[in-house]
C-alpha cells in the first residue's frame, strides 16, 4: 500500500492548478489520515469539507481499479459519503481522481 505522502502526491500531481470540483473535497482514509483537497490546494489537513468520502485505503484502490462498484460501496458501508446529492453530481470528477489515486 502506499504511504500516505505517497497518495497526496499522486493526488496533488492529478489536481494540478484546480481540481475543476468547484468544492472543497477530503477523503478519510479511516484511521490512515486525510487528503483535503480546495481549488489546487492538496493537504492533509482534517479541515471541514463540502464533501466528505470515508473509505479504507484498500477500498479506495479497488475503486480506483474498477474492482468495487461505487454503488455497492456505498450499500455495504465500505464507501460513506457525507452529501449523496454532491457526491453524485461530482462523481465523474471524483472517479477520475480516484483513478489517478491507484
Amino acid at each position: 500500500m502506499a504511504t500516505l505522502e505517497e497518495l497526496t502526491q499522486r493526488v496533488a500531481a492529478a489536481v494540478g492548478e484546480d481540481s475543476g470540483l468547484g468544492k472543497s473535497f477530503k477523503v478519510d482514509l479511516r484511521g490512515e489520515g486525510f487528503i483535503h483537497i480546495d481549488g489546487g490546494a492538496v493537504t492533509n489537513d482534517d479541515k471541514p469539507a463540502d464533501l466528505t468520502v470515508s473509505i479504507s485505503q484498500k477500498d479506495l484502490k479497488a475503486l480506483a481499479t474498477g474492482e468495487l462498484n461505487p454503488m455497492t460501496a456505498v450499500i455495504t458501508g465500505r464507501l460513506k459519503v457525507s452529501d449523496m446529492g454532491l457526491a453524485m453530481s461530482l462523481q465523474p470528477q471524483m472517479q477520475a481522481l480516484f483513478s489517478k489515486m491507484a
